[in-house]
Formats: structure tokens, C-alpha cells, sequence
């Protein structure tokens, strides 16, 4: 068969048999191996759709511009439908993105704008900011905004859902995928779903992610929002295309263990995937070896191709700077924690206890700053020095609440920061970081804490 273009080759993907990766857990685990999609990845899926209905809406004509916010993936897409179609490209990167990603766009012919990532998503500096404000001043631009377009997650329900479907046989009992844009988990869960109404969808999360929290608790926290290597999916924000209705659970996986799961799957079944892949198959695992039994079937999305992480995750020095090839003690936040397990019992301070409750707690307890809590979340902070600061100048605070004087929230972090990465956010301005464990304990991680690991 002869293809007009490399777009009409999008989809159809193989499912392969996992077989070494998953010795010893019940049931038939399979991976949908979405590089085999002409872009590397499953996002061609949906970025071609989105161009598509954009044509038939006329928001798009000929000559016309893309302009995206992406992780690399969704770019390639949208690139190679722009090369097909007669179409310019411009995309916006967060700068955690690799270089092979921002290398690869280049190369099919797009411009690419590096952002920073650590910024609020409503910050004109943020890479989904500076794509809207581009879609803004170019004329006959569409910006097709994956995370809340509707054509994402249809592209899957049309598509990857049927595909899965038939692939099994209908046998599939479970689906499990990263969720970031939310298209490849929902659109393919809801079309699984309507044949099968028991089948259990089970997202995968990162830590600094707020999905999680969400879906367990319809709270929207952003003490859940910080810094993580990751690529590609966990999100800052809510997209429109995240239907929590469908997803049945959600399970959080650390940089660490997803880069190293993604290096298994390549040595031990030949699956040359992404990070991300890596962080759905050890989520997957997980959920398995506690759920899955004999005669189920699961199906896992492994999103891209191995070529965008040379560079970081098939490096062995980058995987060794960044402590996940190597033990070495205190060598991250959950080294610190294990460490001092059965003495690290949180003490924290409410919002409407009085500013001499805080003091009392801190020269009873002889630490230096206690985090702020109101219904169980953690607003603020207090330290030793800020309130002695405070009460010099007007000792009348000492009666009034903690919530009128405290410091911003302490910053959590994920469990799998390595000292370096500790060391660089404890500062004048954050003198204590908190950190969630896989039990969801919280923990706090003080300078003196790092600075004894250290030197141990």
C-alpha cells in the first residue's frame, strides 16, 4: 500500500506481551507500544484530529500558523501535519524539556521558544502564556491548546480505544496510562469503558502533580505543586480533557523509579521507550501485584520513544548525578526520613492557635520553625527568628493568631530530591521544605538536616 503522506500512517499500533518485566505478578500484562506512530509518539494521534477539526471549523486557512505549548511530543505531531497541510509552526517548551526534544522540532521545521518551568501557569512567562500571547499578535493563527481542546481526547475515544479493543479481543479488564493533557488516558477509558463497564482505568501521576489530591479529594492543592524532572505528564493545572470520572485511581511515581523502569523495559524486553513509559509500567506494577488476578488482562500506553532521553535517562552519568544509579547515604529527602524513622513525628501549629501557643511549641520541642495548618492543609510557616523579629517591634502579637503573622507555606518536594536539589531551595526565604512519602506521612527536612547528611 502507497500513503499520500506520513500522517495517513498515524495509528494502529502494535500491542506486545510483556514478559520479563512482569515475572511473578497474576494475569496477562500487554504494552500498546505507541512509537510506532510516524512522530515517536501517541500525541500524532490527536494532533493530527486537532488540526483537522480546526480546518472543517475554518479556524485555520491556508498559510496559517500553529502555535503550541508542549512538551516536545504533541510539537512533532503537529509538525509533521503542518509539513502534509502547507502549515508554519511555532512552539513553546518548558525548559526541563530535553534538547533531543527541542533538536528534533527544529528538524522537521518548526521555530521553538524555551520557557521557564518554574512558574505559575498564569505567569507571561510561562510556555502556555507565551504561546496564547503569540496566537494573539499572529495573524491567521490558531493556538490549539491540547490541554482543554476537545479533538484530544476524541482522537483517542476514535481511535486508540477501538484499536485496544480489538487488539484484546475485548478481554481487557484494565487500562493503565500517564495522565498530563488527559486525552490518552480519558478518551481511551471512556470508549473502553462503554464496552465494558467494569473495566478499572488507572492513572499514573507524578509527585509535584496535583491529579492525585484531586481526584481523592476534590481539593485543588497547590502545597502538591513543585519542581520534578519528569517529562510529559503530571500537570500544575486542571485541563479540560482530564475526565476524573473515568479514572478510577491514580498512582504516583517518583522521577527515580520511572527512569529506571523505563531502562528495564529496554534491556529486558526490548522496548525502546521514553521516561514516561517508564513511570506507566512501574505504576502498573504496582497496581498489579495487589489487584490483578489470573485471568485478568491489563493494557498499558507506553506514550514515546527512547530517542528524546539520551541525553538523561539512558546517560548513565546524568542517572548517577541525579542519585538514581547509585545508593549513597542521605543521598535524598527519603534517605533523610528513612533514616530517622520512628522519631520524625511532625509538629505543627493551627492557624487560630496565638502566637504564644507557637513559641511554647518551639522552645518546648527546640526546633526553629513550625509549618502553619488549617483543616488539615498547610498554609504557612513560623520560625523562631520571624517571631522574634515580630514581637520586638509590637509585643502585643503574642496574643493574636498565628495566621496574622506567619511566613509563606514551606515548599514540599518530592521524596527522590537529591541534596543538591534540597540544599538549592533551603535559603533565607525557605528555611525548611516538607516532603510526602508513599504513605502520604508528611515530613519536614531542615538545613541542619541536610547539612548532617552531608557531612555523614
Amino acid at each position: 500500500m502507497i500513503y499520500n503522506s506520513i500522517i495517513e500512517t498515524i495509528g494502529n499500533t502494535p500491542i506486545v506481551r510483556l514478559n520479563n518485566v512482569v515475572k511473578g505478578i497474576p494475569g496477562t500484562i500487554l504494552a500498546k507500544v505507541e512509537y510506532f506512530n510516524p512522530g515517536n509518539s501517541t500525541k500524532d494521534r490527536m494532533a493530527i484530529k486537532m488540526v483537522e477539526d480546526a480546518e472543517k471549523a475554518g479556524l485555520l486557512k491556508p498559510g496559517g500558523t500553529i502555535i503550541e505549548g508542549t512538551s516536545g511530543n504533541t510539537g512533532m505531531g503537529l509538525a509533521l501535519a503542518a509539513i502534509a497541510k502547507g502549515y508554519r509552526c511555532i512552539f513553546t517548551m518548558a525548559d526541563k524539556q530535553s534538547q533531543e526534544k527541542i533538536n528534533i522540532l527544529k528538524a522537521v521545521g518548526a521555530e521553538v521558544i524555551v520557557c521557564p518551568t518554574n512558574v505559575a501557569p498564569e505567569d507571561p512567562r510561562s510556555y502556555y502564556s507565551v504561546a496564547r500571547k503569540l496566537n494573539k499578535d499572529i495573524p491567521n493563527s490558531i493556538y490549539p491548546n491540547q490541554y482543554d481542546n476537545p479533538s484530544n481526547a476524541a482522537a483517542h475515544y476514535a481511535t486508540t480505544g477501538p484499536e485496544i479493543w480489538k487488539q484484546t479481543g475485548g478481554k481487557i479488564t484494565h487500562y493503565v496510562a500517564t495522565v498530563g493533557t488527559g486525552g490518552s488516558m480519558c478518551g481511551t477509558a471512556r470508549y473502553l469503558k462503554e464496552q465494558n463497564p467494569n473495566l478499572v482505568a488507572v492513572g499514573i501521576d507524578t509527585y509535584g502533580s496535583v491529579f492525585k489530591k484531586y481526584k481523592e479529594t476534590g481539593i485543588f492543592d497547590e502545597n502538591e505543586i513543585y519542581p520534578y524532572m519528569t517529562e510529559g505528564f503530571g500537570e500544575d493545572i486542571l485541563p479540560k480533557n482530564v475526565d476524573f470520572d473515568v479514572i478510577d485511581s491514580f498512582i504516583k511515581v517518583t522521577d527515580k523509579d520511572g527512569a529506571i523502569a523505563a531502562r528495564r523495559l529496554s534491556r529486558e524486553e526490548g522496548l525502546f521507550v521514553g521516561w514516561s513509559s517508564g513511570s506507566a509500567l512501574h505504576g502498573a506494577l504496582e497496581y498489579a501485584r495487589e489487584n490483578l488476578k489470573k485471568d485478568d488482562v491489563m493494557v498499558i500506553l507506553l506514550p514515546d520513544h527512547g530517542t528524546r532521553y539520551l541525553a538523561k535517562v539512558y546517560n548513565d552519568q546524568w542517572m548517577k548525578d541525579h542519585g538514581f544509579l547509585e545508593t549513597r547515604a542521605f543521598s535524598s529527602a527519603r534517605d533523610i526520613i528513612t533514616r530517622r524513622a520512628g522519631n520524625d513525628s511532625l509538629i505543627t501549629v493551627s492557624k487560630d492557635a496565638k502566637v504564644s501557643e507557637a513559641i511554647l511549641l518551639i522552645n518546648r520541642q527546640g526546633i526553629d520553625q513550625i509549618p502553619v495548618t488549617e483543616n488539615g492543609h498547610f498554609v504557612g510557616s513560623v520560625s523562631a527568628s520571624s517571631l522574634l523579629e515580630k514581637i520586638i517591634q509590637d509585643p502585643q502579637l503574642q496574643v493574636k493568631p498565628v495566621g496574622e503573622v506567619m511566613d509563606k507555606p514551606m515548599p514540599f518536594v518530592a521524596p527522590d530530591s537529591t541534596l543538591d536539589v534540597l540544599s538549592s531551595l533551603l535559603n533565607k526565604d525557605n528555611k525548611a521544605v516538607l516532603v510526602r512519602d508513599d504513605s502520604e506521612k508528611v515530613h519536614i527536612i531542615t538545613q541542619h538536616d541536610v547539612l548532617q547528611a552531608m557531612t555523614s
